[in-house]
């Protein structure tokens, strides 16, 4: 063990300059402080900083919004209505007065439709984009269109494609059609009723094309009396076939003839959404002395 605590001169001077090194740290770190010096904050210079990123920070949130456009709120669907913050029921009673082909014209009546809150109603109102004829309809003192009457009119059977391209939801492609299917027929139109024919033209557009134009120069038809009438005679009627001719006077001769026009409606198979668009084209002619 002795061995162990013999040194040598160069190994004590070693060990003391080791101790003195130790103890000097140790004074060093009690005696000496070496924390950083902090400046003094300003109170106006902390508070503009303060304010500076409460804005941006609003900034921000304000742009990760969606953003919302002009729209027709007679459009507005499920998916629409939840982005805008409206309930399922008050949608729900939006797109149920649009079934009955009614419209929206104005804030006021989409409040009374859908009863969303005033509160709503003013936010998402500043968005609502009505067609420009509604804005004229409702200015004090004017003419309405819905109340023209048939001279006011233009002639349906004359009007051009630019024309009709005036009437809210019909387009380019709708008035073209119209005037191509409408050209089909050697003189045109015989009345208004053969839109419901023209492919794709929604009844609510159809009524208001009619607000605007009707047939004033019908084509002339020779009507064709139902009690008298062949298979090829009612073929030229539009909508009626061969097959629904030949039941048109089998259930003919079963009642020894029509008594109306009306009876057709009976036929087995007989397209009764059609009834207003053939009976333009038919006649019973005095049966019955009638």
């Amino acid at each position: 063990m002795l061995s162990h605590f013999k040194f040598t001169k160069q190994q004590r001077n070693g060990i003391l300059l080791l101790l003195t090194i130790i103890i000097g740290l140790q004074c060093a770190y009690f005696f000496i402080d070496f924390s950083a010096e902090s400046e003094p904050i300003n109170p106006e210079e902390y508070l503009a900083f303060e304010k500076e990123y409460d804005s941006i920070k609003k900034i921000k949130l304000e742009l990760s919004k969606p953003k919302l456009y002009p729209f027709n709120p007679n459009y507005i669907s499920d998916f629409k209505g939840s982005n805008l913050g409206m309930t399922n029921e008050e949608t729900d009673r939006l797109l149920a007065f649009r079934k009955q082909g009614k419209w929206i014209n104005s804030a006021k009546q989409f409040q009374e439709v859908t009863q969303v809150s005033d509160s709503l109603l003013n936010q998402i109102s500043p968005y609502f984009k009505f067609p420009d004829w509604v804005n004229r309809d409702t200015q004090p003192n004017s003419k309405s269109r819905f109340n023209k009457n048939k001279e006011e009119k233009q002639d349906l059977n004359k009007a051009t494609a630019q024309q009709l391209q005036t009437v809210f939801g019909v387009g380019e492609v709708y008035a073209k059609r119209i005037v191509r299917f409408r050209n089909k027929f050697p003189g045109g139109f015989i009345a208004d009723v053969q839109l419901n024919d023209v492919y794709g033209l929604k009844p609510e557009v159809t009524k208001r094309i009619t607000q605007k134009f009707t047939v004033k120069t019908p084509r002339v038809v020779k009507k064709i009396n139902v009690n008298t009438a062949t298979v090829n005679d009612f073929v030229t009627v539009q909508h009626i076939d061969y097959d629904l001719a030949n039941e048109i006077i089998a259930y003919r001769n079963s009642l020894n003839g029509f008594k109306s026009i009306q009876d057709l409606k009976k036929v087995n198979g007989f397209p009764v959404n059609k009834f207003e668009i053939i009976e333009l084209y038919l006649q019973t002619e005095n049966y019955l002395n009638e």
